[in-house]
């Protein structure tokens, strides 16, 4: 961490007035500073001072200096300030939450000795040390204080720990005593820690050790237990004094100690597990610290002193800019401040746990902040500033972040969701789920509370895609699982988290009550569902309906409007719910009814008063009545009576409104008497549980107040007389005995015998209760008692009327126990008969009827059958050996096994009937070998194959067919079942029978006669596959006649017939179908083919336009000529390709040729422009005349060839001379010498040669005599004589030839010879043409010999002068060369080029230079040779000059010479050529950064830049094409370093002080052209100098803060408040480095610092009468501009010179400066005015003279 100060925010006083102390607000939001006259100095953030107020003495009549303030501190909630002082008192003032609040004093704690030191952790907890060792706590809700712990040494220092949880006391005997409220689960020790050397003022205690320093100059700190871990010993710095106080970073792991004129920074290491020292901030004159006080977001450090001065530092590590919306700064590595850009909102993001902050994302629209420490997550609501800090172990930042919920963020990874909570600090809760999709996951976070709800907060989530989970997150257990049969594709739980909606893939809307875990669909085709906030209201879409359930808890009763369009949204404020539609291209509302939807959010709230009286409203309907119920219920709840009495007074449920008026009436008397509502009244109380039918609890309220009559009037109301009775009875009650026979009498009156037998039974009455009894009509009960009392059974008369009235009843079976108990079995098993009583008739006939036992059963049996217990009655006819009834009966009640098991015990033709239904229920099972077992038993074979057939269990069927069938019979069986399938449509099955008796070719019919192909192809294929081809083709055929194309192609195809397929598209002229056909199936140009038969068909343009199309234009062309289709041909490229005509017009005609029409062929040929091709027709054909006619007019060239072909008949007729006579014509005398030859005729041979070819006359005559060419064999000898016979006898040729034939590499001489006498005989005898032969082959020779001149005068006497210029170039005979050339050949340019070649690859430049200038300058700069480069170009043309002085600049400025490139152009002068404007900006940029320029010897280099920029823009003002920008950047380069060099000759002249640091600091204005450090550098300095502090203090801090982003590498940092309303600009180019040295920096830190102590200096530039800035060229409230001054560049506001428009001095300047320059002859001030002479095309008249 490094400390840059940021502001002084009390200056210090020139004696000692200590700072005693300091304190930040736990908000952050104040700053207090005691001074040393006891006033409490407030201040706000931004360190701007907002209040004060003196402190107080204990008493009065002491004075206001009797005391000292040794302590301060603000409350956690940052509206009170303690304040500890040394007149034994500590006062707590209330300061109020806004800025001028009235100051009282609060809370007043007595001491019995001074305080020292102070601290407040916790909330009404005030700790501070004494100086009797005490260390106490100050209570301020009661006002009392206690002491925590003594001791017998002054307390020196008061510490806590980050939490406040704990404190640390430091003493003057050195003792360090820790004390915990609470050690948060560390176990570390209380009491005394460690015993430091010395008093240990400064004390700090950090989240890893502790560290106390004093006045041994040493730092030591302690680990958790007091031991040693480390020190820091300054005691040999004798710069360092005593260290007086410490602070802690509020994250823990920074501490900062102030001593003597210093700040040591400490900062924890957590891979090191050390203190590591940072870098200390030294400040000369600060003195003493006395106090630190640490921003408690960590972001600022506040610095008091012994002279009373405050200073402000900024504490981070490092800062960072989040998408250009968010500033992050880190004040150490737990903790992060993030500030919003644009609404200035900070948040402090720490670490808890002391973790380092790795990078801090802010996602969710900018709201929500996200970091990962090493084994924690931090999340936070920036909005809300509720931070969270949960454990989290690394994931690799694989986690997935869900921010739609405000309350809550969800967070998914590697199957696993998260939910923590905003501002807690524990994982709100953990569930394995696969699927995140906000859709899929509903929480629920207390946003609707409930009356008796502390907490509510619900998850809802899918365990798989078909099941919920819904989840108590308070509790953490599972509330309910919901599996559904549907795939869910949303859900939302309502507010209160006891309600579910959900929806499936289907549509379906589904309501889940968690409470009663029932599931309802209340929705079909919802396509959407909302809950309305803030209640309990639901809106969906059905369709085209908008559906609303107001009451959600009566899901049936649903409001529906019809919709025209899909519902976008829900919105809800001011009082108005809408729902959102978008009906095409507009949104329209609708809105609800707000009343219904506040009755529910009323009765969520329990406001039931509110909800009554909106119901009071409403009409009664559907949904009202719903309400009213609701309420009603809801208010007998919570005992609302009053309400309820109206409920059921709506309702129309008088009785309950009647009764609840009573009780209401009870309760109202109760509450006056006793107090309260009433409804705790014992009598309200039972007359509840008596509404609620809860009678019981009723009874206990009475009898628990002794109240029983009440208790027996209430049940004697409601005739529950044994209730009553039992009360009675329990109570003693006297009226017991009239109770009960009040009760019997009114039995009587109200006819309830029978209630009145049971109670005469009860009594011991029997017979009067069996008379009861009988009278009531219940025979039976009085026969029970008669039984159940032996007595009564002797008793033949009661018997008697019993047994009767049984009888009477039909009561035969209680007849018959009645008989029986008397021992009359003869009536007891009649009555057994007729009431059906078999059970008893058949135990009482085994007894006493054996006989009848086996009648009985089977009329038991028929009985049974008769009540439909056809099972039960199987068993009864075996017994009764009904095998016939027993089998009947198995097969009613489907009891086929025992069904089974009796027929098989039964005679095969009873059976036979009863097998074929067992078996139909069989084969009904596809039980099917059960079944057939069965056909066969009852003799239905065919039965049974008709169930395989049925079943297409063909196999089997067959199989079984075989088994009882021939063959034959087989077959016809098959072929006519498969023929019935058939005519039912059933054409599988039919297959497969004619499959199964082998008679595939029938089911091929089949299908063919019910065109079902495709069945009918599988079938040939897989029993004809030889017919598969021709049966596709048959097919196809069939299909194309019925016009089926597409079905018949595929046949086609599948036969392999692709062009079938295409003809039949053809002819049906459905081409793009023929084309596609052949693209895909036909060869190569199938498609092609197609394509040209297509655009034949169509014809004219069309045809033209397809052809195009597919890119067959030309081929179709060619195809159709090549066919003979001409016409086609013709058409195509008339109308398209023209150039093909000729072409066409040559085929057509070899056509007509081949045809014999030689006449059309001729015209033909003609038109194709090709003639000859005509005559050689007729040649061919021995038409002399015609062909002689078409050469003559039409090709002459051809006539030749016609002649040739008359010779060649005339002399294969042996017509020698005609045939002569007309290859002379033709001028082919060579064929004549051919032909005359080839006849043998050498004679004639010869003398035609040697008339017209003499040229091969010795060739002929060689030919002629062979063997005389003999003599040549023996060597050069032998060819040297040769040619000596050959030129005597005349025949130069054969001489010549055999003169070049001679070689001998050993004698040059002789061949040489040879050659010249070959080239003398050539050019002296044979004709010019074998003369040139002769002289190129005899020359090249002569050059290989190196015989140059020779070979040129060979050359020349035949006139090839190029050639005999190439020997002497090759030669290097120049001159000969160019003397040859310029007399013989005009392309005297030829030579010269070759020349400077030559000298290039010599690299004689120096020739070059008087042949090609150019290229000898550019061999000059490639050779560096620039001086003798511009020599040769200043004497060449201006832009020649300039394209090398630029390149030499550009090769100077790489060199890094730019000076000397400089000079250049103050040579050369400076063209306006846009190529060269890079070069100047470069010597601008180049002269601006370099260092040494600010000063007086610099105003040559100054003056030069000057004027050649000078020179440049009257060039660019003269340039028509100039560009005004590039024109308006260098006018301001020029006026810069006019600045620079008028500023450079003003440093020369003391008198010109003033006017030099007016001009560095107008430079400022032009600091996005300069280095930006440098400038303000230069102008500070300069400023300093004359001794403007103000504007010094001002540029310096601005130059060391550039400093400062130079090192970071942004500029993001830079405060610019100092520079608002000027012309210096905020955005300038950031410098590369820094152009200012670092001991020159220090130097001016220091003295920044130094300055900023003193009071009298303020931090502001001076203004004049503008109220603007004194330098800047725009006035602030105006934006007026004013013209600079050309001698300082301050604004010319009055009393000005005008040198030109657009161009002024201040008048008293210009006299300043000339007087100066006049007085001191100042070369460089001379300069200056004669360039302002030449800038301004003439000066002021004045009356001095340089000379």
């Amino acid at each position: 961490m490094q400390l840059r100060h940021v502001r002084t925010l009390l200056a210090p006083q020139d004696g000692t007035a200590r700072v005693t102390c300091m304190a930040w607000s736990a908000s952050s939001a104040r700053f207090a500073v005691c001074t040393a006259e006891r006033v409490v100095l407030l201040y706000d953030e931004q360190g701007e001072r907002r209040d004060k107020f003196s402190t107080k003495p204990a008493d009065a009549k002491y004075g206001r200096k009797s005391y000292v303030v040794k302590g301060m501190a603000f409350s956690p909630d940052s509206t009170k300030l303690a304040i500890g002082q040394t007149d034994n008192v500590v006062y707590v003032y209330r300061i109020g939450e806004e800025w001028g609040d009235k100051k009282v004093i609060c809370n007043k704690f007595i001491q019995t000795s001074a305080v020292t030191c102070l601290l407040w952790p916790a909330e009404n907890v005030i700790v501070f040390g004494l100086a009797e060792g005490k260390v106490r706590l100050a209570n301020t809700k009661n006002n009392k204080s206690s002491t925590i712990y003594g001791t017998d040494s002054y307390v020196v220092s008061l510490t806590s720990n980050v939490s406040g949880r704990g404190i640390l006391s430091g003493h003057a005997d050195g003792t360090i005593v820790r004390f915990f409220f609470d050690d948060e689960g560390s176990g570390e020790s209380q009491g005394k820690l460690a015993v430091h050397p010395c008093p240990p003022y400064a004390l700090a205690w950090a989240s890893s050790s502790i560290v106390a320093a004093g006045c041994d100059k040493k730092i030591v700190a302690y680990g958790k237990e007091g031991s040693v871990i480390q020190t820091f010993d300054y005691s040999r710095d004798s710069s360092e004094k005593e260290f007086t106080t410490a602070a802690t970073s509020p994250s823990g792991q920074s501490i900062v100690l102030g001593s003597y004129d210093r700040l040591r920074v400490l900062n924890w290491s957590p891979r090191r597990s050390a203190w590591e020292e940072g870098k200390p901030k030294e400040i000369a004159h600060l003195y003493t610290i006395t106090a630190l006080a640490w921003k408690r977001d960590g972001s600022r450090i506040c610095a008091g002193t012994l002279c009373g001065g405050v200073e402000q530092f900024d504490c981070c590590l490092r800062k960072t800019i989040y998408k250009n919306k968010f500033e992050m700064t880190y004040v150490g590595p737990s903790q992060v401040i993030v500030k919003n850009l644009s609404t200035g909102t900070r948040v402090v993001l720490k670490s808890q746990y002391g973790y380092e902050i790795d990078e801090v994302k802010i996602l969710g629209k900018d709201r929500y902040l996200v970091a990962h420490t090493s084994d924690t997550l931090l999340l936070g609501d920036v909005s809300s500033n509720k931070l969270s800090e949960v454990a989290w172990q690394g994931s690799g930042g694989n986690e997935k972040f869900f921010f739609d919920n405000e309350n809550v963020c969800m967070i998914f990874n590697a199957g696993e969701l998260t939910l923590v909570e905003y501002g807690s600090n524990d994982i709100l809760g953990s569930v394995r789920t696969e699927f995140v999709n906000p859709h899929l996951v509903s929480v629920r976070i207390n946003e609707r509370q409930q009356r008796g709800v502390d907490e509510s907060k619900r998850l809802a989530y899918l365990i798989d895609i078909k099941t919920i989970a819904t989840v108590d997150l308070v509790g953490g257990y599972n509330t309910g699982t919901i599996s559904h049969d549907s795939k869910i594709d949303w859900l939302e739980l309502n507010e209160t988290g006891h309600k579910l909606l959900f929806r499936d893939k289907k549509m379906r809307l589904q309501l889940y009550d968690i409470e009663s875990s029932t599931k309802t669909t209340i929705l079909n085709y919802c396509s959407y569902v909302q809950w309305v906030p803030g209640s309990d209201v639901v809106v969906a879409q059905n369709r085209n309906s908008l559906c609303i359930w107001y009451n959600i808890d009566a899901p049936e009763r649903v409001t529906m409007f019809p919709l025209k369009g899909d519902i976008v949204g829900l919105e809800r404020n001011d009082g108005k719910t809408e729902v959102i539609v978008s009906e095409g291209v507009n949104t329209v509302p609708y809105t609800l009814d707000e009343g219904l939807i506040e009755f529910g959010t009323a009765i969520d709230d329990g406001d039931y008063h509110r909800a009554a009286a909106f119901l009071e409203t409403l009409e009664m309907s559907t949904e009202t009545e719903a309400m009213w119920k609701t309420l009603s219920r809801l208010a007998l709840e919570v005992r609302q009576l009053h309400i309820a009495e109206r409920c059921f007074a709506a309702l129309g449920n008088m009785a309950k409104a009647r009764f609840l008026h009573e009780t209401n009436a009870i309760a109202d008397q109760a509450a006056q008497e006793h107090g309260g509502d009433g409804t705790d009244h014992y009598l309200v109380r039972a007359r509840l549980a008596m509404l609620d039918k809860n009678y019981k609890l009723a009874e206990m309220i009475f009898l628990e107040q002794n109240a029983p009559e009440e208790a027996m009037d209430m049940y004697q109301e409601l005739h529950m007389w044994d209730e009553c009775i039992v009360v009675a009875k329990a109570k003693g009650h006297p009226m017991l005995e009239k109770l009960r026979r009040g009760y019997y009498q009114w039995l009587l009156d109200t006819q309830q015998e029978e209630k009145a037998g049971e109670v005469q039974e009860g009594q011991g009455d029997y017979l009067a209760a069996i008379s009861l009894y009988l009278r009531a009509g219940l025979p039976a009960k009085a026969a029970r008692l008669a039984m159940s009392r032996d007595e009564l059974l002797t008793n033949g008369d009661v018997i008697d009327r019993i047994s009767t009235a049984l009888i009477r009843g039909e009561l035969y079976e209680q007849a018959g126990d009645l008989f029986e108990k008397v021992g009359n079995t003869r009536k007891a098993l009649e009555c057994y008969g007729k009431g059906s009583a078999f059970l008893k008739a058949v135990e009482l006939a085994r007894l006493a009827f054996p006989a009848e036992v086996v009648k009985l059963e089977e009329a038991w049996g028929d009985h049974l059958v008769q009540q439909k217990q056809l099972d039960a009655a199987i068993n009864h006819y075996i017994e009764a050996r009904c095998s016939i009834k027993a089998l009947e009966a198995a097969l009613g009640a489907r009891q086929w096994k025992k069904a089974i098991y009796i027929l098989d015990l039964q005679d095969k033709q009873t059976a036979a009937k009863y097998y074929l239904k067992i078996a139909q229920h069989y084969a009904a099972l596809q039980e099917y070998q059960v079944a057939e077992e069965l056909y066969i038993k009852g003799g239905q074979t065919k039965d049974a194959i008709d169930m395989y057939t049925q079943a297409g269990l063909w196999e089997q069927a067959h199989k079984l067919a075989l088994k009882c069938m021939s063959q034959e019979e087989v077959t016809v069986l098959y072929i006519t079942q498969a023929q019935e399938m058939e005519r039912q449509g059933k054409y599988k099955e039919a297959e497969r029978l004619y499959i199964t008796v082998n008679e595939p070719d029938l089911a091929i019919t089949m299908y063919k006669k019910c065109k079902m192909y495709d069945e009918m192809v599988c079938l040939v294929a897989k029993y004809h596959k030889d017919l598969l081809g021709d049966t596709h083709l048959h097919l196809g055929k069939e299909l194309e006649a019925e016009g089926r194309l597409q079905e018949a192609e595929y046949h086609y195809l599948e036969a392999k017939d692709w062009k079938t397929t295409v003809n039949m598209y053809r002819m049906n002229d459905m081409w793009e179908e023929a084309y596609r056909v052949a693209k895909a199936y036909g060869g190569a140009n199938s498609h092609k083919h197609v394509a040209y038969l297509w655009a034949k068909s169509l014809g004219g343009e069309a045809a033209v336009k397809l052809l195009s199309k597919f890119g067959l234009l030309e081929m179709a062309i060619d195809h159709a000529t090549d066919s003979g289709v001409f016409e086609f041909a013709f058409e195509l490229a008339r109308l398209s390709m023209k150039q093909k005509m000729p072409d066409i017009h040559l085929k057509y005609a070899m056509f007509l040729e081949d045809e014999g029409k030689f006449e059309e062929a001729e015209g033909e040929f003609i038109k194709a422009g090709k003639p000859k091709e005509a005559v050689l027709m007729f040649v061919h054909n021995q038409n002399w005349d015609a062909a002689q006619r078409v050469a003559e007019a039409h090709d002459p060239d051809s006539v030749a060839d016609v002649l040739v072909g008359q010779a060649q008949f005339a002399f294969e007729q042996r017509e020698f001379q005609k045939a002569e006579a007309f290859l002379l014509r033709a001028q082919r005398p060579e064929l004549a010498i051919k032909y005359y030859k080839e006849a043998g005729m050498w004679s004639e041979a010869l003398r035609i040669c040697k008339e017209y070819l003499p040229g091969r006359l010795g060739e002929l005559q060689e030919e002629c005599g062979r063997e005389a060419g003999k003599k040549g064999s023996s060597g050069p000898e032998g060819l040297l004589e040769q040619a000596r016979e050959w030129e005597q006898s005349g025949e130069y040729a054969r001489a010549v030839d055999c003169y070049l034939k001679v070689r001998d590499p050993s004698n040059s001489v002789l061949v040489e010879k040879c050659l010249l006498k070959a080239a003398e005989l050539a050019v002296k005898f044979l004709d010019q043409s074998q003369g040139v032969e002769v002289t190129r082959t005899v020359a090249p020779q002569l050059v290989a010999m190196k015989k140059y001149s020779m070979a040129a005068e060979l050359y020349l006497n035949l006139d090839l002068t190029r050639e005999a210029i190439d020997a002497l170039i090759e030669g290097e005979e120049w001159s000969k060369a160019k003397h040859t050339a310029k007399e013989l050949d005009p392309r005297y340019e030829y030579v010269d080029q070759r020349y400077k070649e030559y000298l290039k690859k010599q690299g004689k430049v120096d020739s070059l230079v008087g042949i090609d200038v150019m290229a000898a300058l550019d061999i000059y700069a490639k050779q560096g040779q620039w001086e003798k480069c511009l020599e040769v170009a200043a004497k060449q043309s201006y832009q020649v000059l300039h394209k090398y002085v630029a390149l030499y600049a550009t090769h100077l400025i790489c060199e890094g010479c730019w000076d000397r490139a400089l000079h250049l152009y103050t040579q050369h002068g400076a063209p306006a050529n846009p190529q060269n404007f890079n070069i100047y900006k470069r010597l601008f940029v180049e002269m601006v950064n370099a260092p040494g320029r600010n000063c007086a010897e610099a105003y040559p280099g100054w003056a030069e830049l000057r004027d050649v920029l000078l020179a440049l823009c009257e060039n660019l003002v003269k340039c028509s094409e100039a560009d005004p920008a590039a024109q308006e950047e260098f006018e301001r380069m020029l006026l810069i370093c006019h600045y620079c060099a008028a500023r450079a000759a003003a440093q020369g002249l003391k008198q010109l002080d003033t006017m030099a640091a007016q001009l560095s600091i107008s430079l400022l204005r032009h600091t996005d052209l300069l280095p930006a450090d440098k400038a303000f550098y230069e102008a500070g300095m300069a400023a300093k100098a004359v001794s403007w502090e103000n504007m010094a203090f001002v540029f310096l801090n601005r130059f060391l803060d550039l400093s400062d982003a130079i090192e970071e590498g942004n500029l993001d940092s830079l405060d610019h408040s100092d520079f608002q309303q000027t012309d210096i600009p905020f955005e300038v180019p950031l410098p590369a480095h820094q152009h200012v040295p670092e001991e020159q920096r220090e130097e001016v830190r220091d003295w920044v610092l130094t300055v900023s102590m003193d009071q009298r200096l303020q931090q502001a530039l001076p203004q004049d009468e503008r109220g603007t800035y004194e330098a800047s060229l725009v006035a602030a409230g105006t934006g007026v501009a004013s013209l600079p001054c050309l001698l300082t560049g301050y604004p010319v506001l009055g009393n000005k010179i005008e040198l030109r428009p657009g161009r002024e001095v201040k008048k008293d300047v210009w006299y300043k400066f000339v007087m100066a320059v006049k007085t001191s002859h100042s070369p460089a001030g001379q300069d200056v005015i004669e360039f302002l002479r030449r800038w301004c095309g003439g000066l002021p008249s004045t009356s001095f003279s340089f000379q």
